[in-house]
C-alpha cells in the first residue's frame, strides 16, 4: 500500500523516482552552488506568524480579488518551461486544472505545447509569458497570444543571460534532447517515464519552433538559444505599445525598477529571482516585498521558495496581491499529472485556510504586517 502525500515533500519525493535524473534535475535545480535556492526558503523561514486570540474565524475565506477578477485562491500558475518533459502534454494539464480550481495560467515562451494548443484545450484565464530572444520573434509570439485571447502579457527581465545551471551541465542536458547512452540508461530506469516518452515523443520548444524559417538571423538566435541582451526601457515602452491589453513584468526586486515599469504604464510586477536559478547570490523576493509595496499602488505578485501556505500567508501579509507557483506545481505534475497538480493546488489552499484561522484571520483581507515578526538588520 502506498503512503499517502500529505505535503510538499512527498510529491516532491515522488516526482524524483518517476523521473529520470536529469529531468528532476532540470526542474530541482538552481544557479552555481544553489545558495540562492536555499536562501529563498530561509528567507520565508525567519518571518515568523504572529497569532491574535479571540477572533470568530468559524468561517474562512481564500479567494481574492486580482486585477478586478475574483480568484478561488491567491495562487497564479507560473510560467514554466519544457513541461512535455515532466508529463505528455504537462502544459495543457496544468492550465487545465487551473481553470479548474478558478485561478490564472502563465504559458511561458518555452512551453511544450504552443499558444494555441493550450488555447484549444483550456477555456481558463490564460496568460503569456514572453522571453526577448529576438525583437521580430518576441513581436509573433506576441501577436499570436493576442489572436488567441491571452489576456495578460507577461515580460521575464531576470533572464538576459542564462544562468549556470551546474545539474544540467553534469548531466549534458539541453536542447534539443540528444538520444545519448546516459538518457537512454535512465530511461531503461524508469519505465513509466519512458513509456510516456515514446508514446508522445520528445518535447519541443512549440512556440519557437513556428518561427519564420526564412529569417536567417533569427533562425541564428534561436540556435544560440540566447536572449537579446539589448532589450532594455525603451524595448518594455515598446512592447507596452504593442499589447493592448493587461501587462506585468516578472523578475524585479528594487523600488527604482518597480517604480520605473509603473511610469511606463505597466499594470502589475512580479518579484522574482526566477526560483534561484539566474544568480545565486541574488536576495530573495520576500525580502524585497515589503519595500516595493511601500512604493508602488499596483498589484505585486511574488514567486520563488513559497513551499506552503504559511509561506504564502507571509507574503500576502506583507502586501502581495498573489503569489506565483512553480515548482511547487511541477511536483504534483511529474508526479500524478493533472490530478496531481490540482491536488498541490487542494493542499496548498487547505494549508493557507488553516493558517488563516491559526493566526485569527477568517479572510485574507484580514492580514496585516501585524501578524509577523519580520527580522532586521543590525
Amino acid at each position: 500500500m502506498m503512503n499517502p502525500l500529505i505535503n510538499l515533500d512527498d510529491y516532491r519525493e515522488a516526482a524524483r523516482k518517476r523521473l529520470p535524473r536529469f529531468a528532476f534535475d532540470y526542474i530541482e535545480g538552481g544557479a552555481e552552488s544553489e545558495g540562492g535556492l536555499r536562501h529563498n526558503r530561509e528567507a520565508l523561514a525567519r518571518i515568523r506568524l504572529i497569532p491574535r486570540r479571540l477572533r470568530n474565524v468559524a468561517r474562512r475565506d481564500t479567494s481574492c480579488e486580482l486585477f478586478g477578477e475574483r480568484l478561488a485562491a491567491p495562487f497564479v500558475v507560473a510560467p514554466t518551461g519544457l513541461n512535455g518533459l515532466l508529463w505528455p502534454r504537462g502544459d495543457i494539464a496544468l492550465a487545465r486544472a487551473a481553470a479548474r480550481n478558478q485561478i490564472p495560467f502563465v504559458l511561458s515562451t518555452a512551453s511544450s505545447s504552443s499558444i494555441e494548443e493550450v488555447a484549444r484545450a483550456c477555456d481558463g484565464d490564460r496568460w503569456f509569458q514572453l522571453y526577448v530572444i529576438h525583437r521580430r520573434l518576441a513581436e509573433q509570439l506576441v501577436r499570436r497570444a493576442l489572436a488567441a485571447d491571452y489576456t495578460t502579457l507577461v515580460l521575464t527581465v531576470d533572464v538576459v543571460k542564462n544562468g549556470i545551471r551546474e545539474r544540467d551541465l553534469r548531466n549534458g542536458f539541453g536542447l534539443p534532447m540528444r538520444m545519448t547512452r546516459t538518457l537512454v540508461c535512465e530511461g531503461l530506469a524508469h519505465p513509466r517515464w519512458s513509456a510516456s516518452l515514446l508514446r508522445h515523443g520528445l518535447p519541443r520548444l512549440a512556440n519557437i519552433s513556428r518561427a519564420e524559417p526564412g529569417d536567417t538571423e533569427l533562425q541564428a538566435a534561436l540556435l544560440s538559444r540566447s536572449m537579446d541582451a539589448t532589450f532594455d526601457w525603451p524595448g518594455l515602452t515598446l512592447l507596452r505599445d504593442l499589447w493592448p491589453r493587461r501587462l506585468i513584468v516578472k523578475g524585479i526586486l528594487t523600488v527604482e525598477d518597480a517604480l520605473a515599469c509603473m511610469r511606463l504604464g505597466v499594470d502589475g510586477v512580479v518579484l522574482s529571482n526566477h526560483g534561484g536559478r539566474q544568480l545565486d547570490d541574488c536576495i530573495a523576493p520576500i525580502e524585497a516585498l515589503e519595500n516595493v509595496r511601500d512604493s508602488v499602488r499596483m498589484p505585486i505578485l511574488i514567486d520563488s521558495g513559497f513551499r506552503r501556505g504559511s509561506d504564502i500567508v507571509k507574503a500576502l501579509a506583507l502586501g502581495a496581491d498573489a503569489v506565483m507557483l512553480g515548482r511547487s506545481l511541477l511536483y504534483g505534475l511529474a508526479a500524478q499529472g493533472e490530478a496531481g497538480v490540482d491536488r498541490v493546488i487542494a493542499l496548498l489552499r487547505g494549508q493557507l485556510d488553516d493558517t488563516l484561522a491559526q493566526i485569527g484571520c477568517s479572510s485574507l483581507n484580514d492580514l496585516c504586517k501585524e501578524h509577523l515578526q519580520i527580522p532586521r538588520n543590525g
